[in-house]
């Protein structure tokens, strides 16, 4: 299985900037799909994910279990983005931002590139209904997954199965995932 080093900064960075353009507010699912559809759109794309999260085949889809627990305002994740607090604050299901000038949040981790693939994931989850947007992630990856025993998805599975290069892009991943800086 393709694995990569999740970076909590962008991950960070990312959800308090999809928070700002939302003015201000989301829901967990709509925020989750964003990131699954960004970070498998960038790894088809661009050969490698933004975050490098976990992802695990949930009832509604794919969730990216860090960026979920940070969503939860988990302390963990507070060292790891070397802060006291979450820019955000949890609402049952949903995440409202708290604090500071959210007109321009601190992206310097993130390439533009990645900011673009985010906002377009952010535009499309938006645009979808609940049902919808578990539909619409319910590939064959997320099926995939639902038969491991951790229901894990593999990035091997994001994947589109007709990509050019399908096969020298998973070797290459799995022997560099760990390796690369995202």
């Amino acid at each position: 299985m393709i694995q990569f080093r999740f970076n909590p900064v962008k991950a960070a960075q990312a959800v308090h900037q999809m928070l700002v353009w939302a003015d201000g507010t989301l829901d967990f699912h709509t925020l989750l799909k964003a990131v699954y559809f960004a970070d498998r759109e960038m790894l088809n794309k661009h050969a490698r994910p933004i975050f490098g999260a976990t992802y695990r085949a949930m009832n509604y889809g794919p969730v990216p279990l860090q960026v979920y627990e940070m969503l939860k305002a988990e302390p963990y994740w507070l060292s790891e983005i070397g802060a006291d607090e979450y820019p955000w604050v949890r609402q049952g299901s949903r995440v409202s931002v708290i604090r500071g000038d959210n007109r321009n949040p601190e992206t310097d981790h993130l390439a533009r590139i990645e900011l673009e693939l985010l906002e377009s994931a952010l535009n499309k989850s938006r645009g979808m209904t609940f049902d919808q947007r578990t539909r619409e992630t319910h590939g064959m990856d997320w099926v995939q997954g639902t038969q491991r025993y951790d229901e894990r998805m593999a990035y091997e599975d994001m994947i589109a199965p007709d990509h050019p290069l399908r096969e020298e892009l998973i070797e290459d991943l799995e022997a560099m995932g760990p390796r690369i800086v995202l």
